[in-house]
C-alpha cells in the first residue's frame, strides 16, 4: 500500500496572536466528501474557532473545499463540525473556558496513521500589541543568528 502524502494543515497566526496554554487532539465528524478534500489538502483553519454547547465542541468556520468530483451529495463548505474528545477532557476545557480572555482556537488539521482526520486545538489567550511586538523582535534575532550561522 503507497503512502499517502502527509497533510500539514497549520493556523499559522495562532502563535502570534495568542499565548497558547494547553493542547489537546480531537477526533472530527466528517461527512463523505469532507475526507477527500481534506486528503487532497484543500481546507483552511486560519478563520476557524472552536466553542463549547452542551458538553459538546464545535468548530466554526472551519473551510474544506467543496470534493471536485463529489455530485449532488457534497458537502457545504463551512458548515459546523463536531469535534470528539474524551469527557474528561471537555469538562477541564469547560472549566477554563469560564475565565475571562481564554479561547479555544485549532492549531493543526492532520490525518493520523489510522486514516482518520484529527484536529490540534488549544486554549489560548490574546496578546497585547507589545507582546505581538516582542514575538516579531525575537523572530527577527533568530533569521539574524541563522544568516550568521550560514
Amino acid at each position: 500500500m503507497e503512502k499517502a502524502l502527509s497533510i500539514n494543515i497549520r493556523n499559522k497566526r495562532a502563535s502570534f496572536e495568542f499565548h497558547l496554554l494547553d493542547k489537546f487532539t480531537a477526533g472530527i465528524v466528517l461527512s463523505g466528501t469532507e475526507i477527500k478534500s481534506i486528503r487532497l489538502g484543500k481546507a483552511s483553519i486560519s478563520e476557524a474557532y472552536c466553542y463549547l454547547v452542551n458538553q459538546e465542541i464545535w468548530v466554526k468556520n472551519m473551510d474544506i473545499s467543496e470534493y471536485a468530483q463529489g455530485n449532488r451529495f457534497n458537502h457545504l463548505s463551512k458548515r459546523e463540525r463536531k469535534l470528539l474528545l474524551n469527557k474528561k477532557e471537555i469538562k477541564k476545557i469547560e472549566g477554563k473556558l469560564t475565565d475571562k480572555g481564554i479561547t479555544l482556537i485549532p492549531l493543526h488539521l492532520y490525518i493520523s496513521e489510522s486514516g482518520y482526520a484529527k484536529l490540534e486545538i488549544s486554549l489560548a489567550k490574546g496578546k497585547k500589541l507589545y507582546d505581538k511586538r516582542e514575538s516579531l523582535k525575537l523572530k527577527d534575532t533568530q533569521r539574524d543568528l541563522q544568516r550568521k550561522l550560514k
